[in-house]
């Protein structure tokens, strides 16, 4: 069976010790059925494992690098996440596709040196509202899962969801448009010959704690990627739904 997977992708928000001060009041309270994973800025992550220490809360990082080491200024490997106590890696967010020139091929490649090195990916996927206004959202979700995992061997990879017209605006796509999209993926997995019904799939997009329970309702969606919620108390919220 699929888990159930409840992330916070924190963005550029808190420092090591605003880090630290937040997880530990709340570490108590994170004590979920579902996996929780906290995605906080580099310099963040060794407060947030600390403080995180002794639960069952995951940490990972919000992107690395395709290649072992070299030049490459201001990127990490796949060996630091590991030697940090991180086991997951968000990778293709639509804010590094946006900003930092991520592609498909690239999101491809980390998603493979993610693999071989053991963390887990979980790959963001989502259309602009332009597309989605033209009907290509099927389109674009294709096209990336095609381009994103061409060449990976069915594994442990975690889908998320993202419609970039619903990221910090405080739009969220409607319970319905959420899964008809989440059971396209589920269908495109499948097709491409991953065992999609072993595959957590999340959606992300103004998601809070009033908002929740009703995605989680959906047959295909199974957790969420939380945004700007995720550096308060109604995360909490958002865990215990």
């Amino acid at each position: 069976m699929r888990k159930n997977i409840i992330a916070g992708n924190w963005k550029m928000n808190k420092t090591a010790s605003q880090a630290s001060e937040f997880l530990s009041s709340v570490a108590s309270r994170m004590d979920s059925k579902d996996e929780v994973v906290i995605f906080p800025p580099y310099l963040s992550v060794a407060a947030a494992v600390a403080a995180l220490k002794g639960t069952k809360v995951k940490v990972g990082v919000q992107n690395m690098h395709f290649e072992d080491a070299g030049a490459f200024t201001g990127e990490v490997s796949a060996d630091m996440v590991l030697e940090s106590g991180c086991e997951y890696v968000l990778i293709g967010h639509s804010e590094r596709r946006k900003y930092f020139a991520e592609t498909d091929e690239t999101v491809n490649l980390k998603v493979k040196k993610a693999l071989a090195k053991g963390l887990i990916p979980m790959v963001c996927v989502g259309e602009d509202l332009e597309e989605r206004e033209k009907d290509l959202t099927f389109d674009v979700i294709a096209r990336q899962l095609r381009r994103g995992l061409e060449d990976v061997a069915p594994a442990s990879v975690v889908i998320a969801y993202e419609p970039v017209w619903a990221i910090g605006t405080g739009k969220t796509a409607t319970d319905e448009q959420a899964q008809e999209v989440c059971a396209f993926i589920r269908k495109s997995l499948s097709e491409m010959g991953f065992d999609a019904a072993e595959i957590s799939i999340l959606y992300g997009g103004s998601v809070k704690g009033s908002n929740i329970t009703s995605l989680m309702s959906m047959p295909d969606i199974d957790g969420a990627l939380v945004g700007g919620a995720a550096l308060t108390e109604d995360f909490i919220n958002i865990i215990n739904y």
